[in-house]
């Protein structure tokens, strides 16, 4: 029989009865779109995590020098010792990082770990939970800031300690209506009064959390205010991702000079990038693509089982025209390839179908939800190849069993 005409032959029959067609591979189908519709989240999440997430806390491009490590999770009783013993940074431990990276775009001092939040109130007006950093005016450029009106913080509002700040889009919206409008007012911070000097660009939310809810201060004002954290960053930028593994390099050999390290005695400081955090979200996907296949493989086993199920029924109810063909002078290998073909087809649809119901759905989650999705190709060739794979597993027995059948005894069969 020639390989067209199976393929004729299986359409027709799966053609015929289309709803226990459906129900045969309702298994593959969920089973498939599963896996394409949750590795395009994942997938998704991954690039998100480390274009956005990652960005949006250091910087684009940046590094910073910490009293602790970046450290996403529990510390242990040993390294929060270690951290408590280490020293303060200090604006000269940035001016010494500045002088060995003459090429770095900025090199920031910030306030780092508790950050405080405040209530920031214009007459009759005020948000709550308004996160308030110090920083000195390269600040603004490792975090890539775009001042939408007015002006940034400048060297004299830190070294002058004046009383200004420069606020997130959406404190200035909520407070005014029109972020332009907050320029040169008066706002109430913390119970204490500072003029607004600008209003940073909107840079939106990831995954829900907004990143515009903040107030800048001139560090030295903010020390006065809320006093010397307990993690005082340096914050820096440099013009190319590709410097970034030479700079930090140069960052630690310059701290280890001004904290005057000799040689053999471990750093009393941290030169971290946004790594901490690409990798807790790597290891926990990493966790999810080992249960993935496990559960996959639940679903695929069961669907296979069901297509092998029915089609040893329909062996059965076409075994009188099983005979009339083999009397006709078709071969074993006629009615085997018949079969399997059938077989094949059915799983083939359902992985197709799987795949359409999983891309649907992955782009519906990144309609509705902060969450993003990318459907990669390895996850639809993975589908395609389990579905027809399936199909050719769990099709083998039915299509023998269906060949080996004697036609005279095929004939009488009603």
């Amino acid at each position: 029989m020639p390989l067209l005409e199976a393929v004729r032959l299986a359409l027709h029959a799966i053609l015929t009865a289309k709803l226990r067609s459906f129900f045969t591979l309702l298994g593959i189908i969920v089973s498939v779109g599963f896996l394409v519709a949750v590795v395009a989240i994942i997938q998704g999440m991954n690039a998100y995590v480390k274009e956005n997430v990652a960005g949006a806390v250091i910087g684009t491009n940046a590094f910073q020098v910490r009293r602790s490590p970046i450290v996403v999770g529990f510390l242990d009783d040993d390294l929060i010792r270690d951290i408590q013993r280490r020293p303060l940074l200090t604006k000269e431990d940035a001016e010494y990082v500045r002088r060995a990276l003459p090429d770095a775009r900025a090199v920031a001092l910030q306030s780092g770990f508790p950050t405080p939040s405040a209530t920031i109130a214009y007459r009759n007006r005020s948000v709550g939970s308004v996160l308030v950093y110090g920083v000195t005016p390269e600040y603004q450029i490792v975090q890539d800031y775009v001042i939408a009106t007015g002006s940034p913080l400048t060297d004299p509002d830190v070294n002058g300690r004046r009383p200004v700040t420069v606020l997130g889009h959406e404190v200035a919206e909520k407070l005014f209506d029109r972020a332009e409008l907050a320029v040169g007012r008066k706002v109430r911070l913390a119970g204490r009064e500072v003029t607004v000097t600008g209003v940073v660009a909107p840079k939106g939310k990831t995954l829900g959390q907004s990143f515009d809810g903040f107030a800048l201060l001139p560090i030295s004002l903010f020390e006065s205010y809320y006093g010397r954290r307990r993690t005082t960053t340096v914050s820096v930028k440099m013009p190319e991702g590709a410097d970034i593994p030479a700079a930090m390099d140069r960052a630690e050999e310059a701290m280890r000079l001004a904290h005057r390290l000799r040689p053999g005695e471990p750093n009393d400081f941290a030169v971290d990038k946004a790594d901490a955090l690409v990798a807790f979200w790597s290891s926990l996907t990493g966790v999810l693509f080992a249960v993935i296949p496990a559960v996959v493989c639940i679903g695929i086993l069961v669907g296979g089982i069901v297509i092998m199920n029915i089609m040893l029924m329909t062996v059965n109810e076409r075994t009188h025209e099983i005979g009339i063909r083999k009397s006709l002078g078709a071969r074993q290998r006629d009615i085997r390839r018949q079969f399997l073909v059938e077989a094949i087809i059915l799983s083939s649809l359902g992985g197709v179908l799987g795949v359409l119901g999983g891309w649907s759905l992955a782009l519906l989650i990144a309609t509705v939800s902060p969450l993003p999705a990318s459907v990669t190709l390895w996850s639809i060739g993975a589908a395609l190849g389990l579905g027809t794979g399936t199909g050719i597993i769990f099709g083998v027995y039915p299509a023998s069993r269906a060949a080996r059948l004697d036609p005279i005894t095929a004939l009488r069969a009603e």
